[in-house]
């Protein structure tokens, strides 16, 4: 039994559906895509009594909505203000919206992505089993744009009411060892983690740039193009790094020195241009992969 929920009157900033993704499918060159910070994903649909992996929307803000039926509804991730018929509301908790109300989730004033979940999850036709928009492959099985309608399932279990939900910040992200560590030098890849790094210009949900200290190499020479995971931190010409975010590309030619935990990816999927990462090592992995560092 599906329902409409609500009418998109305003599409905002990067506003598109996203689930858990498409999981084992690299091998056919399809990635996974998903939610960017799905950490917060999660959370929003735990408040409105969804499953982990149920179709939310991801957005950067200033998106309007028209309730069309009574609904649950939870915003997470970036700090930004929700307001319903012009009255601010908690973010971070599950809030009863009746029909006829006007939903606007503003801008955010700090970290770059929220998720709004419906209780029943948005529902469509899947591609590959997802609802999930991948930017770099253009799969788009529901389209976000002023006057679409969204239809959502049954709501199957209860809202869950906690106080509301703080905004994630971390001193540093941590990072494991990646196939081409030793490609750096030593002394690089230490200051690797003692310096601040500084998000560029260049984010989006493939990936994020950061300009720092520059690496130099140990090991020179091309790398045949080889498998990418989420949070592969790569190597460029430069000397400065990518890290690989939800619509990374299944493979790639730069050499892949350290791979960010999974906490961090949603983390630095979150960061603006101009604001400083660090990293920390996860000492025990590094210490079981590579005694020289």
């Amino acid at each position: 039994m599906s329902r409409e929920c609500c009418i998109v009157q305003r599409a905002g900033i990067a506003t598109t559906v996203q689930d858990l993704g498409r999981p084992g499918l690299a091998h056919l060159g399809v990635p996974r895509s998903g939610a960017a910070d799905r950490r917060a994903a999660a959370s929003a649909n735990r408040l409105v009594g969804n499953a982990p992996g149920a179709a939310l929307l991801e957005t950067s803000g200033e998106l309007e909505l028209r309730i069309v039926h009574d609904c649950w509804l939870a915003a997470t991730g970036a700090d930004a203000r929700l307001s319903i018929d012009g009255r601010d509301r908690d973010t971070g908790r599950s809030v009863f919206v009746p029909r006829g109300s006007d939903v606007r989730l503003h801008a955010p004033v700090s970290g770059l992505r929220n998720y709004l979940a419906f209780d029943g999850g948005i529902i469509g036709k899947p591609v590959l089993g997802s609802l999930s928009t991948d930017t770099l492959s253009g799969i788009v099985p529901l389209v976000i744009e002023s006057g679409v309608t969204l239809r959502t399932g049954a709501a199957t279990v209860e809202p869950v009411f906690i106080d509301p939900l703080p905004q994630r910040r971390s001193d540093s992200i941590e990072i494991l060892p990646g196939p081409r560590t030793t490609w750096c030098t030593t002394e690089s890849m230490s200051r690797m983690i003692t310096d601040d790094w500084i998000v560029g210009d260049d984010v989006n949900r493939i990936g994020i740039r950061l300009d720092g200290p520059p690496m130099s190499r140990a090991v020179h020479g091309e790398v045949p193009s080889e498998g990418l995971v989420r949070g592969a931190v790569q190597l460029l010409p430069t000397g400065g790094i990518i890290v690989m975010l939800a619509d990374h590309p299944v493979t790639g030619g730069y050499p892949v020195i350290a791979v960010v935990a999974d906490d961090g990816v949603d983390a630095l999927a979150q960061c603006r241009p101009g604001e400083r990462v660090r990293f920390r090592r996860s000492s025990a992995a590094w210490q079981v992969a590579f005694s020289v560092h």
